[in-house]
């Protein structure tokens, strides 16, 4: 009988759900869906939820449980990232959250983040290439996973999500060519251990995962957000670059009319582009691959191989 699960990823800006079941080695994706929840919003500079963010991610919550009763589920994971893990009031989101939709709440460390977004990978590509750089952008933190022979020989989550981002430089509209500066320099700094680790090293590609990526993905491609899911497709640099110049010195009015654009990622895509943009120059990348699995398909392919 195959093992229908429910996992739930509360992140930052969106709670995110996936339904699938797993038999025999083998996996089935029955259900997809996000409800935004911007915990971040008007705390996460400070790390502290609020009770309008607590109220958003419930009702999010709520909204997947209507879906998940449609399903012959046999377990549901609920999962929190950065946002939850490092605010200073994270015991009592827990509790309320637990006491307003039954379920228990895991927050993981950044390093088990990172681990589980490894194994999505390795779910999609089957084989990651060697020396590759994984980079999953998220609203709290971004995860790097570096790999030798197929393995991460390195991860760390860097507490520097675009939520932060965003709450620290707020942006105008279009951003300055100081603001980009700002960013630049605060990405910088706050990435030196991913500079040092990957000194001398020659990284063969880059591979995105979920949120920007999956934007950047659609505004190439000229695809409605979620109308397609990619499990691994190339992205050509020169594409990349073309909508990093349109993007820059775009208006949020602008980037709205723009058709890919998901209206979650509309403020904080350029953030997102100014840090692919480094990390292309800095490690000298010349391929990247983007994918839509990352952490909750790592959850599965846990399950699948446990």
């Amino acid at each position: 009988m195959p093992k229908t699960l429910a996992i739930i990823d509360l992140g930052t800006n969106t709670c995110n759900l996936l339904i699938a079941s797993v038999q025999d080695k083998s996996y089935q994706i029955h259900y997809q869906g996000k409800e935004v929840v911007k915990l971040g919003k008007d705390g996460i500079d400070k790390n502290i939820l609020t009770k309008d963010g607590l109220q958003r991610a419930i009702q999010a919550i709520r909204i997947h449980l209507e879906r998940i009763a449609e399903q012959h589920v046999s377990e549901t994971i609920l999962l929190a990232t950065s946002a939850i893990r490092e605010a200073k009031n994270h015991d009592w989101f827990q509790n309320e959250l637990e006491r307003n939709t039954g379920l228990q709440l895991q927050i993981i460390s950044g390093e088990r983040e990172a681990e589980l977004i490894f194994k999505g990978v390795k779910l999609a590509f089957g084989e990651v290439a060697d020396h590759s750089i994984i980079l999953d952008i998220g609203g709290g933190s971004n995860e790097f996973i570096l790999t030798e022979a197929g393995k991460p020989v390195w991860k760390q989550s860097f507490p520097l999500g675009m939520a932060r981002v965003i709450e620290q430089i707020p942006p105008s509209d279009p951003i300055t060519p100081e603001e980009i500066t700002q960013i630049i320099q605060y990405f910088e700094s706050g990435l030196d251990d991913l500079w040092k680790r990957t000194q001398n090293k020659s990284i063969s590609n880059l591979i995105g995962c979920s949120g920007a990526f999956d934007t950047l993905a659609d505004l190439i491609d000229e695809t409605h957000p979620g109308s397609k899911i990619r499990i691994r497709q190339e992205l050509n640099i020169n594409d990349f670059n073309r909508i990093f110049e349109l993007l820059i010195p775009s208006t949020t009015s602008e980037r709205l009319k723009l058709k890919g654009m998901e209206s979650i990622r509309i403020e904080m895509i350029v953030p997102s582009i100014i840090l692919i943009k480094l990390v292309i120059e800095r490690l000298n990348i010349r391929k990247i691959d983007q994918t839509d699995f990352a952490l909750r398909e790592g959850i599965l392919y846990e399950h699948i191989f446990s």
